[in-house]
């Protein structure tokens, strides 16, 4: 990156049928909440759509935003679907788990929001719970399907989620899974009200942090800028 430049974020979207101007078709498509919270940060955004080889896109890019979306395929962390478990894509899967292996490897900085967290935990050894509602100690964790709900996060002392936001964090739910175990990654923050994983890090590397909520939507600008000044250097 040239002096002066604008760090380059990559940020992962999906493939779905949208309908605009009169047509329906095919599309790559991702919620602009996100390129606005880069923008806003100072970075130059670029959406990156699954690949079958995604890797030399790490080559042009400084920093990585796996974005939320759709379930993620049981088979990742070995359990068979759960009922609620109705939509997951192997190709968004697999596009998305090699973009973080290579951005691990180069310890290229990396914000990983809602299913990109649990995605991080996964490749990490952890696993989910595949419907929140039905997982005792979880019912009622919070709104998904289309309905977006707020609690309170505790971050654990010392932990660079807390160093930028605190260790009393008001955060949303949008989302009807979650992290049972984050395998090899630090977990630094908690559900306030049940005690579901919120946030969790790799200390060992410049910039890794994944959320359950979404930041951009809640204006939690800071996790942007820092990501984008952990690019930047």
């Amino acid at each position: 990156m040239a002096d002066g430049a604008r760090p380059v974020i990559g940020v992962t979207c999906f493939v779905r049928d949208a309908s605009y101007a009169g047509w329906s078709m095919n599309s790559a498509i991702l919620p602009s909440t996100y390129t606005t919270a880069i923008r806003c940060a100072a970075g130059t955004p670029v959406i990156i759509p699954p690949s079958e080889d995604p890797g030399p896109l790490l080559d042009r890019i400084d920093g990585l935003v796996i974005a939320g979306g759709p379930d993620l395929d049981p088979a990742t962390y070995y359990q068979e679907p759960d009922p609620m478990t109705k939509e997951y894509y192997a190709e968004q899967d697999a596009s998305e788990i090699a973009l973080l292996e290579g951005a691990l490897e180069r310890d290229m900085p990396m914000l990983c929001v809602c299913r990109g967290m649990q995605l991080l935990c996964v490749l990490h050894g952890g696993s989910l719970h595949q419907h929140l509602d039905t997982t005792p100690g979880h019912e009622g964790h919070g709104g998904y399907s289309g309905v977006a709900t707020e609690h309170g996060v505790v971050a654990k002392e010392g932990s660079m989620i807390a160093a930028m936001m605190g260790t009393q964090i008001m955060a949303n739910s949008t989302h009807h899974q979650g992290v049972a175990d984050a395998g090899e990654l630090t977990i630094t923050a908690l559900a306030e009200h049940d005690g579901l994983i919120e946030a969790v890090e790799r200390p060992d590397l410049r910039f890794c942090i994944g959320v359950q909520w979404h930041p951009e939507r809640i204006g939690h600008d800071v996790l942007y800028s820092a990501l984008v000044d952990a690019a930047r250097g």
